[in-house]
């Protein structure tokens, strides 16, 4: 064990839901974490774990870290003791803001105990794995697959249709200096919803998928708009609205929450992508909050792994 290499895993930040594709659409960004796995020579019940980055010492330290869980529910998944490990962690996606952070935790965790036991798993496997763990699919399987993925439950088992993602359409993603715990933003969602809402959604999605593989402003502009998540999230994002209405004046075909936010994510064209952040960072400063604004990419290869 002691000669193993030493596995360092990239995973990709990813924006859930984009709009009515709530709890089963999401996409990859180019935008990652990076973990490094070393396997320790001496016996250790607890692992090593180091972390660098944006807020890297909110992060436990110990088995309760979420690369760990995932990394240790891989052994013992496939009945073994986890071994002795040292992670590093380095950080550039923003926790508990709606990219994903918590995602690529646990992708890395599973891939880098998967690869230390020569990879008994494949990636359907991992990919059951990782939806059990976090929750739902809308993260995890874009933050291992790359792309834009959606997922769907059949016969008790989670099937992945790879969405086309035309690169005419530019995400823009606005993160404000507050954080969002996805439960609070959960909490705050009704139990049931009627008809006519849950037909909008289906209607709007399919404008979306459309719209996305065509690059199309038109179905665009009319995909993004949603009601089963977002009205009830609103009033947990200062801003919203203003932020909303600047985009669209920049050229945006919308805005809407990225994951449980309170991260905004903003679809436009190349034209207009710089105005587009321009016109969301402005808006929003005089409410006193920082905004950071990216003009990203889609992500398409996913979680990799190197070796050193």
């Amino acid at each position: 064990m002691s000669n193993t290499p030493t596995l360092t895993i990239q995973v990709p930040a990813t924006t859930a839901n984009i709009g009515p594709g709530f709890d089963c659409l999401g996409a990859a960004l180019s935008l990652h974490n990076r973990f490094q796995f070393t396997l320790l020579s001496e016996h250790s019940e607890s692992p090593t774990i180091q972390a660098t980055g944006q807020g890297a010492e909110k992060l436990p330290m110990d088995d309760q870290n979420l690369v760990y869980r995932a990394f240790a529910a891989t052994y013992h998944h496939l009945g073994q003791t986890p071994p002795a490990i040292k992670i590093d962690i380095h950080l550039d996606i923003p926790q508990a803001r709606g990219l994903g952070s918590s995602a690529t935790a646990i992708v890395a965790g599973l891939i880098g105990a998967n690869k230390l036991v020569n990879q008994p798993l494949d990636s359907s496997e991992l990919l059951q794995l990782a939806i059990e763990l976090e929750g739902h699919p809308d993260n995890v399987v874009p933050a291992m697959l790359g792309g834009c993925c959606l997922a769907a439950k059949a016969s008790g088992k989670w099937q992945i249709c790879s969405i086309d993602w035309s690169p005419a359409v530019v995400p823009i993603v606005a993160i404000p200096d507050f954080e969002l715990k996805t439960d609070l933003a959960r909490n705050a969602l009704p139990e049931t919803c009627g008809y006519g809402d849950a037909i909008f959604n289906m209607a709007h999605l399919g404008f979306l998928l459309k719209g996305l593989e065509q690059g199309e402003p038109t179905l665009l502009k009319t995909a993004l708009e949603d009601k089963l998540h977002q009205p009830y999230r609103l009033k947990l994002i200062p801003g919203y609205r203003d932020a909303y209405q600047a985009a669209l004046e920049a050229g945006a075909y919308g805005l809407v929450i990225s994951g449980a936010g309170p991260t905004l994510l903003a679809l436009g064209s190349r034209d207009s992508a710089d105005e587009i952040a321009h016109n969301i960072q402005n808006q929003w400063h005089p409410s006193g909050i920082t905004v950071a604004t990216q003009i990203l990419t889609v992500d398409r290869q996913g979680a990799v792994v190197q070796r050193a």
